[in-house]
């Protein structure tokens, strides 16, 4: 488990000063877990969240009791991405979390070889888990991918022993199209003149018919 130490946030001090001297704001909370402002410093802070990102377990230390924690919402500066503010969830001991996990599509497709398209229809699914086994990423295999119409549901991605469905366990997560080129339209043929229509520059007016 990846390991950050915080302290308390001074109340004096502002969000801008903080990150002036390398220190970023935070707050971290839970079911039993009141919201406590926090700072950490910024660079630990990059550093784990490239590691951990939203799906891997982060113990705070250094205000008592060890908080196992997930990075549950990050604020990012629009300009430079560097992170502004973060969030931490504070899990409960022996409950299970709900969270999304994304999907790492692996293998290649036979069908994409003879020339068919795999479309990618969900990129992450929902489960509820145990802290100790939440998964960075799920596994897709898309080498069982053969021929038109065949498909994977999400029932047929390996979860965790402890992890239940919270994605409809239908819902289709790829599938295979035939490749239809589309043809280019011929322009229809410049439709012939019509009698009456207006004479182009030069051309002599036919003559009406005599009125009887």
């Amino acid at each position: 488990m990846l390991e950050l130490s915080v302290q308390a946030r001074d109340a004096k001090a502002s969000s801008e000063d903080m990150r002036a001297s390398g220190i970023m704001p935070a707050v971290m909370y839970g079911p039993k877990e009141a919201p406590t402002p926090i700072a950490i410093n910024t660079r630990e802070f990059e550093r784990t969240f490239r590691e951990a990102g939203e799906t891997t377990l982060v113990k705070l230390k250094g205000l008592g009791e060890d908080k196992d924690t997930l990075i549950h919402d990050v604020q990012l500066h629009p300009v430079t991405d560097a992170p502004l503010h973060a969030d931490f969830y504070v899990i409960e001991k022996g409950k299970k979390v709900t969270l999304n996990i994304p999907l790492e599509f692996v293998g290649s497709a036979p069908a994409e070889k003879l020339g068919h398209i795999v479309v990618k229809a969900l990129h992450e699914i929902e489960i509820e888990v145990a802290a100790t086994e939440i998964p960075q990423h799920l596994e897709v295999d898309l080498s069982k991918l053969e021929n038109v119409g065949d498909h994977i549901v999400v029932s047929d991605i390996k979860l965790p022993a402890s992890a239940t469905l919270e994605t409809g366990a239908d819902e289709i997560v790829a599938s295979v199209t035939a490749f239809v080129e589309e043809k280019e339209e011929t322009p229809a043929p410049e439709a012939a003149a019509t009698e009456g229509a207006a004479p182009m520059e030069g051309e002599v007016p036919a003559a009406e018919p005599a009125k009887e």
